[in-house]
């Protein structure tokens, strides 16, 4: 049953925007430690970075909490698989909430852009 959907597109230009002018700051707010050692190792970090933003941002439209109530940006990280499939791992009173429930993750990118869609799946109402 599927019990939430979220969608989000960004400019990776205004992700690059916000790191050129908060740096640290706005990395460590939204990103965990593992996210910005994946995103700061790759060519077009800023891609990489805006993806998992916007993967955050679906997610929190799949709960219908946007940012507010329990959703924390860190509560929420963006891994790999080996075959490159984006993978989420919910931390804190997230992952206590979607005990039981798959969350499921597509990204897909252009030279200026990333969307995200995040995927609800569980049991009961």
């Amino acid at each position: 049953m599927i019990k939430g959907i979220g969608v989000d597109i960004i400019e990776i230009g205004r992700i690059r925007s916000s790191i050129e002018q908060d740096g640290g700051r706005f990395l460590s707010k939204v990103f965990t430690d593992g996210e910005i050692a994946y995103c700061s190792a790759r060519p077009n970090a800023d891609q990489h970075y805006a993806a998992r933003f916007a993967a955050k941002e679906a997610v929190s439209k799949a709960l219908s909490t946007g940012w507010s109530g329990i959703f924390r940006w860190k509560d929420v990280e963006v891994t790999n698989a080996p075959s490159g499939q984006p993978l989420v791992t919910l931390h804190g009173d997230l992952r206590e909430l979607l005990a039981g429930s798959r969350l499921m993750l597509s990204l897909s990118h252009s030279d200026s852009h990333v969307v995200a869609v995040a995927v609800i799946e569980g049991t009961g109402p």
